[in-house]
């Protein structure tokens, strides 16, 4: 059975709109999550003296969803229309990172996920559907601080 034309039409369409806001607590308590000690992430003093200013966010970290808007979540749309496809199974297939300025206590970010590709392939244990997102956090300046690649791996079920 082919793809969906609902899941094809959305290919380089924008099908999460968020705005993240990064809080200086937050920054913290995660940086603490992770074990991560540098105080950069939390020592005010320490950071304001740095070639960064101020407190910055561990990379990885983008604060929290504030706003939501645009197309449905793929969540709500994509994965049900692949489980009907018969891609009922979903497998990680990886993140890649590009980080391009440091997260700073304060920012607002936009972060936009376009679903960059989805095609289906044949094997040798059968029909599996390949699904690539990419996701743009950007400052309100319009400053690109990072961008995520992810592929989730659907086989036949």
């Amino acid at each position: 059975m082919p793809l969906p034309k609902e899941i094809t039409d959305l290919i380089g369409k924008v099908i999460v709109s968020t705005i993240y806001e990064v809080e200086e607590g937050a920054i913290a308590r995660f940086a603490e999550a992770v074990d991560d000690p540098n105080p950069l992430y939390w020592d005010e003093a320490h950071a304001r003296e740095s070639r960064h200013g101020s407190i910055i966010a561990p990379p990885g970290f983008f604060g929290w969803p504030v706003k939501r808007s645009g197309e449905p979540e793929d969540r709500f749309l994509l994965l049900p229309a692949l489980a009907k496809a018969g891609y009922s199974r979903i497998l990680d297939g990886g993140i890649e990172w590009e980080f391009f300025s440091p997260v700073r206590a304060g920012d607002r970010l936009k972060v936009e996920t376009t679903l960059k590709n989805i095609v289906e392939r044949s094997g040798k244990t059968g029909k599996t559907v390949f699904m690539i997102r990419e996701t743009k956090y950007t400052r309100e300046d319009g400053e690109m601080v990072a961008t995520e690649r992810h592929t989730t791996i659907h086989p036949a079920s």
